[in-house]
């Protein structure tokens, strides 16, 4: 139950702002009002919704100034935890982050419909949480997750094909494969945050874009 609301929210089926009336979820999903109760509170512990006084809970809000300030503590925390893991990583996770990059480099971003693929998005989650796991901090890596999973909110709901200007994406992710790898975590840091930063711009640039509107 928890796990299908969390799919619909980032997959955009329910929309930013939007209400998450017990009753509605309950026959959407055929479920107990109970289930959906214990769903809510896990969804706004993740970022993904939150609880208005008197108004219940709703899907998560967007707007550029958020996305541009997570975008921010994201670059700051995400390439200190990917440091320490190129520093600290060991064999195992050597192995992680390669079985992690084929198995990416395997599934299409873009369905033939041209829709962004539901298998790609947590495929790719994957991969990034690999590259973070040899950080022997699980504060910081927790973090770095976190963020990382309230991007991709951003990434489902601002998607529109044809849209990443000439970007290859699947050459971004050989670099901070081979850079790991390599131990290189100046060059691995400044590849990543540009990869950040990239997302970021064309989510801004897109004329589909959410960000910014206000929901009623």
């Amino acid at each position: 139950m928890y796990r299908a609301i969390r799919l619909d929210i980032l997959n955009g089926r329910l929309a930013p702002g939007s209400r998450l009336r017990v009753e509605q979820l309950r026959e959407r999903y055929q479920v107990s009002s109970g289930v959906v109760r214990e769903a809510l509170p896990r969804l706004a512990g993740e970022g993904l919704a939150v609880l208005a006084p008197q108004q219940g809970y709703s899907v998560v809000s967007v707007s550029e100034e958020d996305l541009r300030h997570l975008t921010q503590a994201r670059i700051a925390i995400e390439t200190q935890v990917f440091r320490q893991s190129i520093e600290a990583g060991d064999l195992e996770w050597e192995a992680r982050v390669v079985s992690a990059h084929h198995t990416l480099s395997r599934i299409a971003m873009v369905t033939e419909s041209g829709d962004l693929s539901e298998d790609w998005a947590p495929t790719h989650a994957a991969f990034h949480f690999a590259l973070l796991m040899g950080c022997p901090n699980a504060w910081l890596r927790g973090l770095a997750e976190s963020m990382r999973e309230l991007a991709e909110v951003y990434r489902s709901w601002s998607w529109k094909p044809g849209e990443a200007r000439d970007r290859v994406i699947a050459a971004e992710h050989e670099e901070l494969r081979d850079l790991a790898l390599a131990r290189d975590a100046d060059r691995g840091c400044a590849a990543l945050a540009s990869h950040i930063r990239l997302t970021t711009e064309i989510l801004l640039e897109a004329s589909c874009n959410v960000v910014g509107r206000h929901p009623t």
